[in-house]
């Protein structure tokens, strides 16, 4: 097999592919460029979307040419596969702006250099469309049977599959061919769930030039209990900070199970695949520390991976700078009056609601520092947070559950 392929099946990006043998060759003769793609349905990526990007800077690393397509047209009918329902309909200023954010953070992780890193928009092809033309030309070379074989069809026709929806894998096949005639692309790569999608644009290059193109899937990425990974108790696991702040982000990765430290190190780092195993033979945690601070440096830059870790170490006895922990900045005159517990918790954002808080609260999940730093649980929901509790400097630390904290600044 390919060195690059044989790299990414090592770190655990090798699913399915239309034809191994014919890429390996193929790609063993000649750089191949290949696409990723991903719809602007937000403002942000969260990490589920960046497990095709972590493969494409693999897969560039080892001399092939790689495209970012940002569906700024597809994002105005919406990808069925993966979904119960249909997705909200956007403005198509709201993609328009989705885009460019989401480009930015490409840009980022990526690199575009317009050679071998390339961001391009299927909004250029597909908005100004002649639906007449495109369904001779097109529509022509799609089974409507074939197409209800496929599973991310087969699940929404049990709770409803729009038409607009029905559309969505000629147009991503339309997205391959266009792609094959602008840049020679031969190879589209993504997550298995988009693999009908995948398979009917390498039909369709096939039918209308008869050149042989690919496709590659990659596992959805779980953890080890079978949830949905980058799920948090916020929602999503976002790269933009103003939805993720860092220091989350950071203690999403050091708090992973055993289980999935080995998985995710191989898929959301560039570490060696034997410096991953000496990790892994040493202690746990420092190995999650490791796996945190690499992905948080990746996305976010060394500065903010430095200053999470800083943060983290503070807040559980490590050492580190406190100022470093994710902070919250309240009234001093609530702590003079006496501060109600929950009214805290939740002015603080560590929860969501003081219904929630309150039972943090009742299940003895709520802790508090006093003056000498020593945090104590309460668990009377109507305790009253004053300000001897306050240190010197006029802070104090909260801890909701087991890990997570914030550092309370007491405001005139």
């Amino acid at each position: 097999m390919n060195s690059a392929l044989q790299t990414l099946q090592e770190r655990g990006f090798f699913q399915q592919c239309t034809d191994a043998d014919g890429l390996s060759a193929l790609m063993d003769r000649e750089p191949v460029t290949f696409y990723v793609g991903c719809d602007p349905t937000g403002p942000s990526l969260h990490i589920g979307h960046m497990v095709p990007f972590f493969a494409y800077r693999h897969l560039r690393e080892a001399g092939h040419r790689g495209i970012a397509l940002i569906g700024g047209g597809t994002a105005r009918i919406g990808d069925p596969s993966g979904k119960t329902e249909m997705r909200q309909m956007l403005s198509y200023e709201q993609i328009d702006a989705n885009v460019a954010s989401i480009e930015k953070q490409l840009d980022r992780f990526l690199g575009f250099d317009g050679k071998n890193a390339l961001a391009d928009n299927n909004k250029f092809w597909l908005a100004d469309l002649n639906y007449i033309d495109f369904l001779r030309d097109i529509g022509s070379c799609f089974s409507v049977n074939k197409m209800l074989t496929f599973e991310s069809y087969k699940k929404r026709l049990e709770t409803g599959l729009s038409f607009i929806e029905f559309n969505y894998q000629l147009l991503q096949s339309f997205d391959f061919l266009q792609l094959r005639r602008r840049h020679n692309c031969a190879l589209q790569i993504g997550g298995d769930d988009q693999w009908g999608n995948i398979v009917a644009g390498v039909d369709l290059i096939r039918r209308k030039t008869g050149d042989a193109a690919y496709g590659l899937t990659f596992p959805l990425v779980t953890t080890s209990d079978g949830k949905k990974m980058g799920k948090t108790e916020k929602g999503a696991l976002f790269l933009d900070p103003g939805l993720t702040p860092i220091y989350d982000f950071f203690q999403y990765w050091r708090n992973v199970t055993d289980a999935d430290v080995r998985k995710f190190l191989l898929l959301f780092t560039f570490l060696p695949m034997a410096e991953i195993d000496a990790l892994l033979a040493g202690n746990i945690n420092a190995a999650k520390e490791r796996l945190a601070w690499e992905i948080t440096a990746i996305i976010h830059g060394k500065d903010e991976a430095d200053k999470a870790l800083s943060g983290a170490k503070a807040a559980f006895g490590g050492g580190g700078d406190r100022e470093a922990m994710p902070a919250a900045e309240l009234p001093k005159s609530r702590f003079d009056a006496g501060y109600n517990v929950v009214d805290l918790f939740t002015d603080a954002g560590l929860c969501l609601s003081k219904s929630e808080g309150r039972r943090l609260v009742q299940q003895g999940g709520a802790f508090v520092s006093g003056p000498d730093g020593s945090l104590q649980a309460v668990t009377d929901a109507a305790a009253l947070i004053g300000s001897g509790h306050l240190d010197n400097q006029g802070e104090l630390v909260l801890r909701a559950g087991k890990k997570r904290y914030c550092r309370v600044v007491s405001k005139s």
